[in-house]
This record gives C-alpha cells, sequence and structure tokens, in this order.
C-alpha cells in the first residue's frame, strides 16, 4: 500500500527521533537562538501578514504575538541547562543505598494543532516548548490564515530540515488524517468541541494530549475597586485582537453600588482608545477585524438575540467584518450570548448584589480558562480567588498572565488540560522519568526476599511502623 504524504512525513520523522532526542542543550539552545534571530529579522513580515488576515495593527502584532514567543524563547535560553539536569530526589530510609532521580526525556514526535486567532504566538510558542525538550514536532495551522500561515511556513523551512519541524496545511480532512497516527504527544488550541474530537482520536493511540480550549472567563468587579483603572484593563482585555482570544474577558460582574460607574468608564475607556463616534471606530487603525463572514453572522446573530440593552457601540460592517466595540447592560442571564464563548467585541456586563452572588454565579457555570478581579482590598480578591476555580487569571488587570513565561496556563475540565509555557512548556513536551541507582550490592529491601519466615515479617512490620 502506498503510503500518503503526511504518513511519509510522520515516518521520516519517526526514523529522526532519537537523533534529535540525544541533542544537547547547547544543540536545542543553538535551535532556539535560530528561531528567535530569523523572528526578529522578519519582524515586518509578520506584521504584514496579520494586517493582511486581521487587519491587525503592527503595534498589536509585536505586543501579542512577537513578544510572548520572543519571551518563551529567552526563557527557554536562559533555563534550558538547568531543565534537562537530571533531578536528585531524597531516597526513603527504607530504600537507603540507592539514589533516585528524575530525567526528562523527549516524548519523540508531537503534533501542534494551532487556533487562527494568534496564529504566531499559539504556533511557535508550544514549538519553542517542543524543541526545547528535544522532539520532532509537526504543526498544523488554520486554514482561516493564509497569509500567516505562508509567513510561518518561509521562517520553518529556512531553519529545520522536514524531519524535524514540519508545517502541514490543510482543511479539518488534513487534520483528521494527522489525528489517525499515533505521535507521542498533541497539543491542542481551540474550541472544546473540537477539544474533545482530538481527545477522542488520541484516545485510539493512548496518546498523552494538552488540552488549551476556551470557555466564557468572568470579569468580577468589587464595590471598592478603582472604576477607572479597572474600565481601561477590561476594555483593552477585551477588544485587543477584537476579542479573538481566549482568555478575553467574556463578561462582567459588577457590584450593584457601582455598575453605572463602571458603565460610564467602560464607555470613556472605549472611545479613548478607538474613537469618540461610530465612524471614528470604524477607522481606527488599531482595532482588528473580526477573522472571516461566518464567525461575523455568528456575532452579529448573538447581538441580536441578546435579551438587554445596547449602551455602548453595536455598529458592525459585514463587507469589511468589522464590529465595534459594545457594551450591554441588564443582559439576561439565559440569552444566548450569555450561553457560549463570545469571541468578539461585545462585553455583556451583569449587575450582582454582592461579591457572593458573583461566586455564585460563576461556580454555577462550566470553569473558565480565566477568571479576572478587580478590587481595592488584597484579602477579598484572593477569597475570590479561593473561592471559585479557573485555568488562570489576574488581580486588577486582564490578559497578562498568559504572558508570564513564569506562570502556568492551560484550563480546567471543559476549559482544558495539562499546562503550558516556559518551564511547564517543556515538561508537557517531555516524559518525566523516575530512575532508582542501587549504589552497592547489598539493599535492605534484600531482608524481606522470600521465604516469609518470621525474621522476614518482623522486618515487614518494622519497615510499616518506622519507615
Amino acid at each position: 500500500m502506498t503510503s500518503s504524504p503526511i504518513e511519509t512525513l510522520f515516518a521520516r520523522q519517526q526514523a529522526a527521533r532519537w537523533r534529535v532526542a540525544a541533542t544537547s542543550s547547547e544543540q536545542r539552545k543553538a535551535k532556539l537562538l535560530a528561531l528567535l534571530e530569523a523572528l526578529m529579522a522578519r519582524r515586518a513580515e509578520a506584521q504584514a501578514a496579520l494586517a493582511a488576515d486581521f487587519r491587525k495593527a503592527p503595534e498589536e502584532v509585536d505586543l501579542t504575538e512577537l513578544y510572548p514567543v520572543i519571551s518563551e524563547l529567552k526563557d527557554a535560553l536562559r533555563h534550558l541547562s538547568h531543565w534537562m539536569k537530571p533531578r536528585r530526589v531524597p531516597t526513603p530510609i527504607g530504600l537507603f543505598g540507592s539514589v533516585g532521580t528524575i530525567v526528562h526525556e523527549p516524548r519523540g514526535v508531537v503534533l501542534i494543532i494551532a487556533p487562527w486567532n494568534y496564529p504566531i504566538y499559539l504556533t511557535l510558542g508550544p514549538l519553542v516548548s517542543a524543541l526545547a525538550a528535544g522532539n520532532c514536532a509537526v504543526i498544523k495551522p488554520s486554514e482561516f490564515t493564509p497569509h500567516t500561515n505562508a509567513f510561518l511556513r518561509k521562517l520553518l523551512d529556512g531553519l529545520f530540515p522536514q524531519e524535524e519541524v514540519a508545517l502541514v496545511e490543510g482543511e479539518a480532512d488534513v487534520a483528521q488524517a494527522l489525528l489517525a497516527l499515533p505521535f507521542d504527544h498533541i497539543f491542542f488550541t481551540g474550541s472544546p468541541a473540537v477539544g474533545k474530537s482530538v481527545m477522542k482520536a488520541a484516545a485510539e493511540h493512548l496518546t498523552s494530549v494538552t488540552l488549551e480550549l476556551g470557555g466564557k472567563s468572568p470579569v468580577l468587579v468589587d464595590a471598592d475597586a478603582d472604576l477607572a483603572s479597572a474600565a481601561r484593563k477590561i476594555a483593552w482585555g477585551k477588544c485587543v485582537n477584537a476579542g479573538q482570544t481566549c482568555v478575553a474577558p467574556d463578561y462582567v460582574l459588577v457590584h450593584e453600588r457601582v455598575h453605572d460607574a463602571l458603565v460610564e468608564q467602560l464607555k470613556t475607556a472605549f472611545a479613548s482608545f478607538y474613537g469618540t463616534d461610530s465612524q471614528a471606530r470604524k477607522a481606527s487603525p488599531d482595532l482588528a477585524r473580526i477573522i472571516n463572514d461566518r464567525h461575523h453572522a455568528r456575532l452579529t446573530q448573538l447581538l441580536r438575540e441578546s435579551v438587554g440593552f445596547t449602551v455602548f457601540g453595536g455598529e458592525s460592517d459585514p463587507a469589511s467584518n468589522y464590529l465595534g466595540p459594545t457594551l450591554l447592560t441588564e443582559v439576561d442571564p439565559a440569552s444566548p450570548i450569555m450561553q457560549e464563548e463570545i469571541f468578539g467585541p461585545l462585553l455583556p456586563i451583569l449587575k450582582v448584589i454582592d461579591m457572593d452572588a458573583a461566586v455564585a454565579f460563576v461556580n454555577g457555570r462550566p470553569k473558565p480558562l480565566a477568571l479576572y478581579v478587580f478590587s481595592g482590598s488584597r484579602r477579598n480578591a484572593e477569597a475570590l480567588i479561593a473561592r471559585t476555580t479557573a485555568g488562570g487569571g489576574c488581580i486588577n488587570d486582564t490578559l497578562l498572565h498568559f504572558a508570564h513565561t513564569g506562570l502556568p496556563t492551560g484550563g480546567v475540565n471543559t476549559s482544558g488540560f495539562g499546562k503550558a509555557h516556559g518551564r511547564h512548556g517543556f515538561e508537557a513536551f517531555s516524559n518525566a522519568r523516575g530512575i532508582l541507582r542501587q549504589r552497592t550490592r547489598w539493599s535492605a529491601i534484600q531482608l524481606m526476599y522470600p521465604p516469609y519466615t518470621g525474621f522476614v515479617r518482623r522486618m515487614i512490620d518494622l519497615t510499616l511502623k518506622h519507615f
């Protein structure tokens, strides 16, 4: 039977995986440094590609696509030698004479399925971790970003042989063909619905997975929050990439005493960022577009079907996939906009009588990928974090935890599982292998070998009681 091109590529990477796995920290760092230098050299090309796919401002490309990857690369270059070093662990007294170490070995050949919303960051970020861990990698980008895919292909083909890193383009049938193969690990970023399909496919080969999914990430605003500061941070977090961010603020739960004041501050923030009237906002060079007409139609339908009041924005232009920053108040929690991840610049504001009600609202729904708390009291903010569950989040800010290489990122249950970024990403693409080395010919456990005489039973009793 003739192999398909995808099967042939997979076989080539399997043949190369042991050679790549044997690379030293210096050899792996050389690859990472080459990627860093190439990315910096092609900065203008990256900006042009994302402008073509999203009409995204070059400054936003730098901040949200290039900077996070560059941070990942620099973090790995600084710490990789330490991450790769076998870590000695304490030995229990019952195993006296032996030495235990943890070795992080490469998983082998890994698959990275990247989404369309941050096509550089969410492709190259996981790749940095995969390369640092010593893997071969196949990358499947989204078909929705053709200009950025062309940029990535040119970037990667100039740096790595296909048997080490390969980018495979195509639609759902290509993804299905890749998922049919026995990869050693799959890293998927996307929707919970597709994440379930990925997990089912992985289960056929008992392949480990990292799933970075989505969900409705809430913002909790307490009565003592700095409203002007909170509004600017919420507005920015909501409208970066036109709201097409997996950890974007999805809706706001605000204490009833400051509801009206927060709404006014949010209006001021949106006007300050993007323009004081609808025409100015549409003409703003700093507001990206919705990725395609299908997603634009979905968002406008959500807006039409919502039970509530549009108090700011609401304008759209299907011809250019423009959708302006929009605030909605008195939203019915049963409205469609509160039942699915919005993934656009629509922000429902829900009034709550207190933060206990906000906690109950959040905990009554699927666990979010991120949760944001704004409060003037550190104790109250930490109490809200302790009483809720989310993949990550911020106190008195939005989004920034996702750019912190020292923090693990990932979801909980329906928002995903497995962690990424920095050392956590290195470990996600590694197998933590425990090795016990016996330093002597004799060990205490030999006192408990069969036959199980009275002496052996006494030794076992002694061990259970004291060791």
